[in-house]
């Protein structure tokens, strides 16, 4: 590979963006085009016992409305194997096939009309009546259970255990016991969700917001009892995500019902309040972590259990435990992972599913035993440094975390840190700094990928990857280019349809190192058959357009597929870093601001360090918004968050982010992957919500574990 790797390009689909040139899902805009609005149910547990949409249909523009008793009877067959991205026990929602309410704003019923206005005003004219039934929702209290066997089987097990955590924690010279919680946080992306469905004779076209579009393709296979090979899904650009758009949703299928109901292409885009119940979300955990450690501060014991909330009809599973097996060093160590079943919509995945969670628990844990042995926590942290997976008892393929942990407090300044809460002051402000750890598994998945040559000497590169921000664009045109020998002018990256070779669910962190390795392999083997379109003797990629013209050919094509190494299994794969954070507390008010954020990874090689930087950036910020803002407004009596929207469901804006710094120490993992990257984005968020937690406790004085932090907790 050429010096391109490694270099701060810009995007390279910067420009159609900025130009608003870029279709989303929305935004196609197909011939005799017509619109659909869901109906949410207005209960959270019960049945309709009578829908009149008599009005709705008499008025302006209304093509059909669609409910469970006219509504055509969907197969929903099973898949199997269940995808990676969906929960594995339970049944997704059979969207408006049975009178049957879960949860409140469960789609029960659809409007098409010939514009959107029409839809919605019609919509609301449906008259519903219900027999309510008594909803479970509140997570605190009620009955829990562990995961069912197929969660465990996928890596989410009930308990796990190594050595005898409990009898070491009961013999520890140092213990701490606290317990932590997150609230219930949405996704609140800049492009809603949103499906234009098109039928033809029994072909369908999805155009979706969608992260995985071979999966989305799979699933209405399924959901209709189709092939696969009738059903095409189109998603170039996804305009933010970091996860929601992963599962197939149930509007999509209902997308494709109202399209062959009236035989017109419909369009259905959730509301901004449809997307807190009609998609899903982190779920709200409550944890307990138990550490023990002997006078040194070398951990004896760690104990952590988590409580999370999944819906009644599906058991959405997290990694929330996988922190404490395999960050640090501890002979002894008991997970323990129970759900409680609630009338509500099935959480899903949000950047650093699972890892976040746990991670926030884990690391204000480790501060509080910094605290009682007053021990600085970085010195606590290296003393327990992890120089392997103790949980899978295998070799790091790579791990900087050393080197992150040092070039993060050098430009932190940590150095200068007191040990001593409420030390640091100016005018009425309270100054406290805090760090935390960071980690992320990195995977792999198979991907395919295939290039044109053509004869004016540009090459187009396809794969069915999905780019909802990250920047895929760009880096796989930097990887064809290096491989090649090309300028990266003359390469055309193009994604997001299933109708390209396969790949693999854009989330996890995994596109780069899975289609970026089948982004190569396909490259390498354009370049072998011009070698072997020359005799052999290979051609200058400048002669390459001649090569073709002299042979008369318009184009030349080749193919390319990668897939995990079995040497790989000997190791285990992740990404690392360390947050350092500064907080400035009012101390009259309560308020927090965060003057800065510094940050170090250890995430492979980078491929572009301009969109790696924003990639973190982007984290930090999404973990300032986890620690001090974002929550659920959940009412109880009704099983409804009352503030779904962008007025009161606060997140970061411009005016809270001040100083975020992004350092990549010098990194790369050519055991797990061929181009010696690890994945990015999850890592990002990972870790920034407990530094701030950290970081507002050594201002005050005052812990609180439950987060958001809001200005009165802190209050006297």
């Amino acid at each position: 590979m050429n010096a391109l790797i490694g270099q701060p390009v810009s995007r390279v689909d910067g420009p159609v963006k900025v130009t608003g040139q870029a279709s989303y899902a929305a935004e196609f805009r197909l011939r005799t085009l017509c619109y659909g609005a869901i109906v949410p149910s207005r209960i959270a547990s019960g049945r309709i016992s009578k829908l009149d949409a008599s009005a709705a249909e008499r008025a302006p523009g209304v093509l059909a409305v669609i409910w469970h008793e006219n509504c055509e009877r969907l197969p929903y067959h099973k898949l199997d194997p269940i995808p990676i991205v969906d929960p594995k026990s339970g049944q997704p929602l059979r969207v408006m096939q049975t009178p049957e309410i879960l949860f409140d704003g469960q789609p029960i019923a659809v409007v098409i009309a010939e514009t959107q206005v029409e839809a919605e005003a019609a919509a609301a004219l449906v008259r519903v009546e219900y027999e309510a039934r008594p909803a479970r929702t509140v997570l605190q209290g009620a009955p829990s259970h562990p995961p069912a066997e197929p969660n465990a089987k996928s890596g989410r097990p009930g308990t796990t255990e190594r050595g005898d955590a409990d009898a070491a924690l009961a013999a520890a010279a140092v213990r701490i016991d606290g317990r932590y919680s997150h609230a219930r946080e949405h996704h609140n992306a800049m492009e809603p969700h949103a499906t234009i469905a098109e039928w033809d004779g029994g072909r369908l076209t999805l155009y979706d917001k969608a992260q995985w579009v071979d999966n989305c393709r799979r699933e209405i296979a399924h959901v209709f009892g189709m092939q696969e090979a009738d059903i095409r899904v189109v998603a170039p650009f996804v305009g933010g995500a970091f996860g929601s758009a992963l599962r197939t949703w149930p509007h999509v299928a209902i997308a494709a019902v109202a399209a062959r109901r009236v035989g017109r292409p419909v369009r259905v885009e959730l509301s901004r309040r449809q997307c807190f119940s009609s998609i899903g979300f982190r779920p709200h955990t409550d944890q307990r972590v138990s550490l023990g450690a002997d006078r040194d501060g070398k951990l004896t014991a760690i104990v952590q259990e988590a409580v999370a909330q999944t819906s009644v009809y599906e058991e959405y599973a997290e990694a929330t435990l996988s922190p404490p097996r395999n960050t640090y060093s501890c002979a002894n160590v008991r997970t323990e992972y129970r759900f409680v079943d609630l009338n509500t919509n099935t959480p899903c995945p949000m950047r650093g599913p699972g890892e976040a969670t746990g991670v926030q628990a884990l690391e204000m844990a480790m501060d509080e035993l910094a605290e009682a042995l007053r021990m600085d926590p970085l010195t606590l942290r290296l003393r327990n440094y992890a120089e392997r997976d103790e949980a899978k008892n295998l070799p790091w393929s790579s791990k900087a975390l050393r080197e992150c942990y040092a070039a993060a407090a050098a430009r932190f300044g940590w150095e200068r840190r007191p040990l001593e809460v409420r030390a640091m002051r100016d005018g009425r402000d309270w100054i406290g700094w805090g760090m935390a750890t960071t980690i992320y598994p990195a995977d792999r998945m198979p991907a395919s990928a295939e290039a044109v040559l053509y004869s004016n000497g540009t090459v187009v590169v396809r794969s069915a990857a999905s780019d909802m921000g990250p920047g895929t664009y760009t880096a796989m045109s930097q990887l064809a280019a290096a491989t090649l020998g090309l300028p990266i002018e003359r390469i055309s990256f193009e994604l997001g349809d299933s109708d390209m070779p396969a790949a693999p669910v854009h989330g996890g962190s995994i596109t780069l190192v899975s289609v970026g390795n089948a982004v190569v392999a396909t490259c390498t083997a354009l370049r072998e058959r011009v070698t072997e379109l020359a005799g052999g003797d290979g051609a200058a990629p400048e002669d390459w357009s001649g090569l073709l013209q002299r042979h008369g050919l318009q184009e030349l094509r080749a193919s390319g597929h990668a897939k995990p190494e079995p040497a790989a299994a000997k190791y285990s794969s992740s990404g690392f870093g360390a947050v350092f954070v500064e907080v400035r507390v009012d101390a009259e008010f309560g308020t927090i601001r965060v003057p800065r954020i510094v940050g170090a990874y250890d995430v492979g090689v980078v491929v572009n360090p301009k969109l790696a930087r924003s990639q973190c950036i982007g984290g930090m910020v999404g973990g300032l918004g986890m620690a001090l803002l974002e929550r659920a407004e959940w009412d109880s009596r009704i099983g409804r968050v009352m503030n779904a929207n962008l007025a009161e469901y606060l997140v970061p804006v411009c005016a809270d982010i001040r100083e975020l710094d992004v350092t990549f120490v010098p990194s790369e993992d050519r055991i797990f992957s061929p181009i010696g990257a690890k994945g990015l984005a999850e890592i990002a968020l990972c870790g920034v919500a407990p530094a701030i937690a950290n970081a507002v406790w050594h201002a005050t004085g005052r812990r609180v574990r439950d987060l958001p932090i809001l200005p009165e907790a802190l209050l006297d």
